[in-house]
C-alpha cells in the first residue's frame, strides 16, 4: 500500500494569527498601547518643530547648545 505524504498545513487566517500574537504578548506581560503622534509628512511639520526647538531653547539656559546639538544632528528629507 503506499504511503500518503502528510497534507501540509495551511495557514492560519490573519485573525487568528493576530489574535494568537496578542496572546502570547499578553502572557509575556505586555499589553497594547495606540498613541497619536504628529504627522512628519505635514507642510507645516518642520516650521512647527522649528518653532517649537526656539521657544525651548528662549527658556533654557542652556538654549544656545541645545539648538547647535539639534542642527548638528537633524537631516529632514528634501520634499
Amino acid at each position: 500500500m503506499p504511503s500518503r505524504s502528510p497534507r501540509p498545513k495551511r495557514p492560519k487566517p490573519p485573525p487568528k494569527r493576530m489574535a494568537d500574537y496578542r496572546a502570547r504578548m499578553r502572557a509575556a506581560g505586555l499589553r497594547p498601547v495606540q498613541i497619536w503622534v504628529p504627522d512628519s509628512r505635514a507642510p507645516d511639520f518642520a516650521e512647527k518643530c522649528r518653532r517649537q526647538a526656539l521657544a525651548v531653547a528662549a527658556s533654557d539656559p542652556a538654549g544656545d547648545e541645545i539648538m547647535r546639538f539639534v542642527a548638528g544632528v537633524y537631516e529632514w528629507p528634501e520634499p
